[in-house]
């Protein structure tokens, strides 16, 4: 990475250097909610450390990427490589030590932990095996500050985005950027600058294409964007499509069983404390829904809905259910409402039990095979270690988990049972107070469900991950961890490379019970509703249950996309296992699954991707 500049008074060479830096991308960083830590705005020649001696003699541009990097330089004084590294051994020994009370085959294992170039805000498991991470540019190395351009006015609030292939391992050649398009966003510069859509909502299109809503427009604790995009997994590239009739910063996005995506609350171009009501969905009725993988949506117009969605507080969970309602669980007890979408109306849900939860999971329970019909609601609250199941119109107070946490990610596994990762005691507090790095090592610790319902804990993961961390469940069973970006340059092993972030893969146990189930074969085309079809496997004989998992896409606890269904198998003769399909788009809305063969032991297959739902 470049050399960091003491003084404001740059040699020849130096001011070479800084004109190339102008020219890039921004580095990298992670934005708060409601407050940056004491980082100054920039846009005008005097903000943001900004020297105007300086900009009079190279101009405002040249001087603010200098006012960068000496930023950067004082935080690497601050809080010096040899505090990272000596974290990051630390953590990494009492990982060891903890888990080795743990056998891989009964609570599973952490098996690697690699760094990345993106701190992994947003999150998203791709319909071509590859993970879509993006996040914000980065303007501290000081963990104990805010990172990201929450409050920057003008260029350094900007975005970035890469692509992680699996199947290249874990080195930076594995990783690819995929810059969002160059934005003038309203902020009185108009300067452009990688679309700054970080702290926006996202779900997927039947296409396998990602809708991301929002973003932040920037000034004091941020405000809404009214930014559209997708990203097309086929092509790697964006596209970016009309704005929303209002600004969002922290929306959720849920896909309907239509195809089309349902876009609710988030804070306003007004800025923090100000969620707007307004639900869109995306496409307009009158646009054709995105079906093919060519269909790329482009300068395609939202919808606004006749109905509305108060919350209080951003990013509610969204859920649509096998009635094809779209439920919004909000943040707030009181704050749990029912939308029908072809109705356009919103009805009242039970009040929750449980006061009051900020960023903490919700999963819809797997439901056999049908679509899901419950959801459960868990973290949130350090306080409140029980989880909170809504079905049938009411809630229950099911099992605890060992300990209250939030900032959790709570994941459905191909057998059904569920994994939590990550969490922390609030945003930004991990046990000793915010922006400290230092944590209560307890919330590296893992929490697994078994079919029973129970929860017991796993092994640790090495950092631990509160605010911003995600988690997904990759093609071959296997769990990508990652997020967290204070966490993430607090233990890094080398500031200056340009790996900001770092992932972590946790292997289920199911993935250390013997051989598994091998899928050689599944429909190239698309699979109707309710249709049977078949696959071939070397191992037939041996499958007992073929599942239905719908890739994740997460940020902020907030996951809306996930999926599990099983499938009836209709017979199995040699080679070929004939199964059904969900029977209706309630059930499983249409787009890509991953398809896993499981044996008798619950031992699931690499998986092979289907695409489900014919027009």
């Amino acid at each position: 990475m470049r050399r960091l500049h003491r003084s404001a008074l740059l040699s020849a060479t130096a001011v070479v250097c800084a004109l190339v830096l102008a020219a890039a991308p921004p580095a990298a960083g992670a934005p708060g909610h409601g407050t940056d830590g004491g980082t100054p705005a920039a846009g005008t020649p005097a903000a943001g450390g900004t020297d105007p001696a300086e900009a009079a003699v190279i101009g405002v541009g040249h001087a603010r990427a200098h006012a960068e990097l000496r930023r950067v330089a004082k935080g690497a004084v601050e809080y010096p490589q040899s505090r990272r590294n000596a974290s990051l051994a630390s953590l990494t020994a009492s990982q060891r030590e903890a888990n080795s009370a743990f056998q891989a085959a009964v609570s599973g294992r952490f098996a690697e932990y690699f760094p990345s170039p993106d701190f992994g805000v947003h999150v998203a498991q791709l319909p071509t095996g590859k993970v879509l991470l993006f996040s914000f540019s980065r303007v501290e190395t000081d963990p104990t500050k805010e990172t990201g351009p929450t409050d920057r006015i003008g260029p350094s609030n900007a975005g970035r985005a890469y692509l992680w292939d699996p199947a290249k391992g874990t080195g930076a050649r594995a990783y690819r950027k995929v810059t969002p398009p160059v934005v003038l966003m309203p902020d009185g510069t108009h300067a452009p600058r990688p679309a700054p859509f970080f702290c926006a909502g996202h779900s997927f299109l039947p296409n396998g294409m990602l809708g991301v809503f929002g973003g932040n427009t920037g000034g004091k604790g941020g405000s809404g964007a009214k930014l559209s995009f997708v990203f097309d997994p086929w092509t790697e590239g964006w596209y970016r499509n009309r704005d929303m009739a209002v600004g969002r910063w922290y929306p959720s996005v849920v896909t309907g069983a239509d195809g089309r995506q349902i876009i609710m609350s988030g804070q306003s171009e007004r800025g923090t404390g100000t969620p707007t009501p307004v639900v869109e969905r995306f496409p307009a009725l009158g646009q054709p829904v995105p079906w093919r993988p060519y269909d790329i949506p482009l300068d395609v117009s939202v919808q606004r809905m006749r109905s509305d969605a108060p919350f209080r507080n951003d990013y509610p969970h969204l859920f649509s259910l096998r009635d094809g309602m779209i439920y919004g669980l909000g943040r707030d007890a009181d704050q749990q409402w029912l939308f029908d979408p072809r109705a356009q109306t919103r009805t009242d849900l039970p009040r929750r039990p449980a006061d009051f939860r900020g960023y903490g999971s919700a999963v819809p329970l797997p439901a056999g095979f049908r679509g899901p019909d419950s959801v459960l609601v868990l973290g949130g609250d350090p306080l409140d270690p029980n989880t909170y199941r809504l079905s049938g119109g009411a809630w229950t107070t099911q099992e605890p988990r060992a300990f209250g946490r939030t900032q959790d990610d709570t994941l459905i596994l191909p057998d059904g049972t569920l994994l939590t990762v990550n969490g922390a005691k609030d945003t930004r507090d991990y046990g000793f107070g915010p922006f400290n790095p230092k944590a209560d090592l307890k919330f590296r610790q893992t929490e697994l469900r078994g079919a029973d319902g129970r929860w017991r804990l796993g092994p640790a993961q090495r950092l631990p991950r509160g605010y911003h961390s995600n988690a997904l469940v990759l093609p071959d069973g296997r769990v990508m961890v990652t997020g967290d970006e204070l966490q993430q340059i607090a233990n890094d092993p080398d500031i200056k490379d340009g790996m900001d972030g770092s992932i972590e893969i946790y292997e289920p146990a199911y993935l250390h019970r013997g051989a598994r189930p091998v899928l050689d074969r599944v429909p190239a085309g698309e699979i109707a509703h309710d249709a049977e079809f078949s696959v071939e496997s070397s191992t037939a004989a041996g499958v007992r249950r073929a599942v239905l998992l719908a890739p994740t896409t997460v940020t902020h606890a907030v996951n809306t996309s996930q999926r599990h269904l099983e499938l009836r198998m209709t017979g199995v003769c040699g080679r070929t296992i004939g199964l059904r399909a969900p029977a209706t788009s309630a059930d499983a809305p249409p787009g890509y699954y991953m398809l896993f063969l499981l044996d008798a032991k619950g031992v699931p297959g690499a998986a092979k991707w289907v695409k489900l739902g014919k027009r």
